[in-house]
């Protein structure tokens, strides 16, 4: 196999069958058949119960960590201040003219889930993914209230009686509370949270930040709570394109059909002539949080989460046989185990390989950046009305908005100088003139000057005369430059 895995779309085991187009006495569409997955233990769900409590406990508690910058300026350790335009992460600060640190991040975060994806499959998905994490809280909650899977069957098939109302309205008031603790816990991180907290109980809240708390509340509680599998299976793109990303050596979630078939019912320790290990007990599915058979094959509803080991290695443990008849395997062990050949394991191939090299790069890329990135910068805007003014003695004036960008948490002074053209005469308001100009700029800050460029007419020998500024810092000495151009007459 030298392409990608095909992952098609199939029916759920327990929906019926779909009409067809030549039938006029029913729909076209089968409306969805309601998915109730079963509680199971194992080594998987106790994977996934782990990184849900710790995802989930970064994600609700960051907010809440303080890193000291100093005075004046927000202590918290992960924060995008949208008023001052800076992004805090720990000692990170980032500034807006640095936006290519979070194109950066998410290169980093597409390339690293390929890897993942090439390794082991939609390890993403069953595992961190928000969809899976909140989806996993939500139907815990439920169970909780509710009962396991056959309670709640039986519950939704009861007619309205006070007992069922008391359930329903305790399971989805603790859905709310869960969706409104997580969009209060995604607006800390765009707000100082104590302060946040602290309007918030006194009825002080701006009307943003009600807005985006009322949307994320709302979206929480609809995809978690009602979308769930949807979201999985016809809202996200990544599994239409997955399979690219996939090969023959890549881990997923496999039935051994060559062990399994044909099914059939048995007893502990008893030996059946004629079947496969599968005792058709269909636990794989009553577990499945897509509602969805392993048994026939990969399909593009499959989020690997491993439930479906867990359920079928307690089954086979119960009934005497060995257990990874559904297992985490590869497309080619499976055929090679069929045939009675020893496994063969490849982590190290070319697609793993590039996607590794191109992570360490882009990452030691920024890492390097962000290790050298200038303490200063410098930004002009040359005035486009007028494009030149002419002076009483013939000399040739453009007038430039110049913005310092000072980084650190100190007062600094700069010298601007103006190279590529002959004898520029510099003109700031309150800050002198001559060949050079000196500007002071606040404590992590933006200064922002009117700057005033002034050429003799003969030394003009173009319409467009390319100018570099440079901005000298006069404690360190570095300098930062910005190109532009200088304008004039016809010569």
């Amino acid at each position: 196999m030298d392409g990608g895995v095909n992952l098609e779309s199939k029916p759920r085991a327990a929906s019926a069958s779909a009409p067809t187009a030549d039938e006029d006495d029913g729909p076209l569409y089968a409306n969805r058949l309601k998915v109730y997955p079963k509680g199971v233990d194992g080594t998987f769900r106790r994977i996934k119960w782990a990184a849900l409590i710790a995802l989930l406990g970064i994600y609700y508690l960051l907010p809440w960590v303080r890193w000291d910058r100093g005075p004046g300026i927000p202590d918290q350790a992960v924060l995008i201040d949208m008023e001052a335009r800076r992004a805090y992460f720990f000692f990170i600060e980032i500034w807006p003219q640095e936006i290519y640190y979070l194109a950066g991040l998410l290169i980093l975060a597409a390339i690293g889930l390929f890897l993942a994806t090439g390794l082991a499959g939609r390890l993403w998905c069953g595992y961190a993914c928000p969809q899976t994490v909140w989806t996993d809280l939500f139907m815990w909650i439920e169970r909780l209230i509710e009962g396991d899977r056959n309670q709640r069957i039986k519950l939704d098939q009861l007619p309205w009686n006070a007992a069922k109302l008391v359930k329903k309205t305790a399971k989805h008031a603790a859905w709310l509370v869960i969706a409104f603790a997580t969009g209060g816990a995604w607006v800390m991180y765009f707000n100082d949270t104590p302060t946040l907290i602290h309007n918030a109980i006194y009825g002080n809240v701006s009307a943003p930040v009600a807005v985006f708390v009322a949307l994320f509340t709302g979206t929480t509680y609809l995809l978690a709570g009602w979308a769930r599998e949807q979201v999985c299976t016809y809202m996200c793109p990544w599994p239409r394109f997955q399979g690219a990303m996939l090969d023959e050596h890549s881990f997923v979630v496999t039935y051994q059909a060559w062990r399994g078939e044909p099914r059939g019912k048995r007893k502990k320790d008893e030996a059946v002539a004629g079947k496969g290990d599968c005792v058709d007990c269909g636990q794989c599915i009553a577990v499945c949080p897509t509602g969805i058979d392993i048994r026939d094959g990969q399909q593009l509803e499959c989020i690997n989460c491993g439930l479906c080991v867990d359920a079928c290695n307690t089954v086979m443990a119960k009934v005497g046989l060995p257990t990874g008849l559904i297992r985490y395997d590869t497309v080619l062990n499976q055929a090679r185990r069929a045939a009675r050949l020893p496994a063969v394991y490849r982590l190290i191939r070319p697609r793993t390989a590039i996607y590794a090299v191109l992570l360490a790069a882009i990452g030691a890329l920024m890492v390097y950046g962000l290790a050298t990135r200038s303490t200063h910068d410098v930004t002009v805007q040359r005035d486009r009305s007028p494009l030149f003014v002419t002076l009483s003695d013939g000399a040739i004036r453009n007038g430039y908005t110049v913005k310092i960008l000072n980084k650190l948490r100190q007062e600094r002074s700069y010298m601007l100088t103006v190279f590529g053209i002959g004898a520029p005469h510099l003109q700031v308001t309150g800050q002198g003139e001559g060949e050079y100009v000196h500007f002071e700029a606040a404590p992590d800050s933006v200064a922002t000057y009117k700057v005033y460029i002034a050429v003799p007419r003969a030394e003009l020998k173009a319409e467009s005369v390319p100018i570099t500024f440079v901005l000298t810092d006069l404690a360190g000495g570095k300098a930062a430059t910005h190109k532009s151009v200088f304008l004039g007459p016809k010569p």
